[in-house]
C-alpha cells in the first residue's frame, strides 16, 4: 500500500499526470470506493486490497478526463484489458494514459464479503493476468489464490446440453426479471456510446417496457454488441439488481470468438480488433 501512495506522490508532485484514478477504503467495512486523487494528501487515502472490484477504466471515456491531460489509473489486469480494447476502439489515446499496474491475487465476488475460496469472483478463477500485461509501473507481489469450481462454466455446460426450447425457458425466466434499469450498461467501460440505442425513439429499435419482447431485445442485443470485445471483468452482472447471469452470456460469446477466430478481446495493443477486421480466410461454417 506504502509502495503505491509513495508512486501516486512522485507522479503527481512531478506533474506526470494530472490526477490519479484509484481506489479508497469505505466506511463500510470489506468495501472500497472509487477515488479521484487530484493532490499529494490525498495519495494517502489510496489502497489497494481484495475488495478493488470495480473497474475503473470506466472513467476513462467520461468527459471530466478524456484529452485533459495524462490521466494516471491504477488497474488489475481485467482492467487493463478494459483499457486497451477502448485504445484499440480509439476512445482515448495511449499517450494520454498512465497505468499503475498491480499484481492481483483475486478479489471478492459481491463488496462486503470475506474474502475466501467460496466468495472469490468468477472471473478471477482463470485468469491468465493477474500481472497486467500492459503498464507503465507495477507494484504488488502475486500470492497464492483460493480455488473453487466455476460455477459459471458448469452452467454454460448445462446450458449447452439443453434443446432450443429448454435454452429459450431458462433465458425467458432470467430476463422476466430484468426491469431495464440499464445498470448494467452504466457499469460497463465499453458501453460508452453518448446516447445508447435503447435511449433512442426514432425509430424505436428496442422497446422501453420491461416485458419479455422489451426484455430479450435489451438483453439480446446488448450481449451481440459486445461479441468479440467483452473482456470480462463481470462488472454488468455485479451491478444487475435482478441478479441475471448475464456472465454467460458475454462470456458465451468469448468462447465462441476464441474457437472461430482464436481471437481474446484485451490482450494486446497490436492485434486487430475482431469486429473491426475482415479476412477472406475467416471460418463461416458457425453461420446457419
Amino acid at each position: 500500500m506504502n509502495e503505491l501512495r509513495e508512486k501516486a506522490k512522485e507522479l503527481l508532485n512531478a506533474g506526470t499526470v494530472k490526477v490519479i484514478i484509484g481506489y479508497a477504503e469505505s466506511t463500510t467495512p470489506n468495501r472500497t470506493k472509487p477515488i479521484i486523487v487530484r493532490t499529494i494528501e490525498d495519495a494517502d487515502k489510496l489502497v489497494f486490497n481484495k475488495f478493488c472490484v470495480n473497474n475503473l477504466a470506466i472513467y476513462l471515456t467520461r468527459k471530466e478526463y478524456k484529452n485533459k491531460g495524462t490521466v494516471g489509473i491504477v488497474a488489475k489486469g481485467c482492467d487493463v484489458k478494459a483499457i486497451v480494447q477502448l485504445i484499440q476502439e480509439n476512445q482515448i489515446n495511449k499517450d494520454d494514459i498512465y497505468i499503475i499496474g498491480v499484481n492481483c491475487s483475486g478479489v471478492v465476488s459481491e463488496l462486503g464479503q470475506e474474502f475466501s475460496s467460496e466468495t472469490i469472483a468468477t472471473k478471477c478463477l482463470n485468469c491468465s493476468v493477474r500481472t497486467p500485461h500492459l503498464h507503465h509501473t507495477l507494484i504488488g507481489a502475486i500470492e497464492e489464490m483460493p480455488k473453487r469450481n466455476d460455477h459459471n462454466f458448469e452452467t454454460m455446460q448445462k446450458l449447452e446440453a439443453m434443446s432450443s426450447d429448454q435454452k429459450w425457458n431458462f433465458w425467458e425466466a432470467e430476463f422476466e426479471r430484468c426491469v431495464k434499469c440499464y445498470a448494467c450498461r452504466q457499469a460497463c467501460p465499453l458501453c460508452y456510446c453518448e446516447r445508447c440505442i435503447a435511449d433512442k425513439s426514432i425509430p424505436r429499435w428496442i422497446e422501453s417496457s420491461a416485458h419479455t419482447r422489451g426484455n430479450f431485445s435489451w438483453n439480446i442485443i446488448r450481449a451481440f454488441h459486445l461479441a468479440g470485445r467483452c473482456i470480462g471483468c463481470n462488472e454488468c452482472e455485479r451491478a444487475c439488481p435482478a441478479e441475471i447471469p448475464l456472465s454467460l452470456l458475454n462470456r458465451k460469446m468469448g468462447m465462441v470468438a476464441k474457437k472461430e477466430f482464436d481471437y481474446t478481446a484485451g490482450i494486446g495493443l497490436d492485434t486487430p480488433t475482431l469486429v473491426g477486421t475482415y479476412d477472406v480466410n475467416d471460418r463461416e461454417e458457425f453461420i446457419k
